[in-house]
């Protein structure tokens, strides 16, 4: 089987591949092509900053979000901050930053 591939921004070539056996259902890495434009935290996902991709986890994105939400509420706490001005520099309710807090 012969496989034409083609760099970004490159020529083609043409590579023999191995027959592959039944067991084999998806190409080896080398031949697949694969554009790595990462995400709105990375430009590529080689250069990620974190340890396991966001997207990976069921609302992954979501949950580092919150996290983070909450380490700013308890840091503005610690300062002097109240819970009714904390809710209106987030937008939530009193009772969302108490579970921060508590957190």
């Amino acid at each position: 089987m012969v496989l034409e591939t083609r760099e970004i921004g490159g020529e083609s070539k043409e590579i023999e591949q191995d027959q592959n056996t039944p067991q084999d259902k998806d190409l080896r890495p080398e031949y697949c092509q694969y554009r790595d434009e990462g995400c709105e935290y990375a430009k590529a996902c080689l250069d990620c900053p974190f340890p396991q991709c966001l997207y990976d986890e069921p609302r992954g994105r979501q949950r580092w979000m919150k996290q983070t939400r909450d380490k700013e509420i308890k840091r503005l706490f610690d300062q002097g901050k109240k819970v009714k001005e904390l809710a209106t520099i987030f937008g939530v309710s009193q009772r969302t930053i108490q579970r921060g807090l508590k957190e």
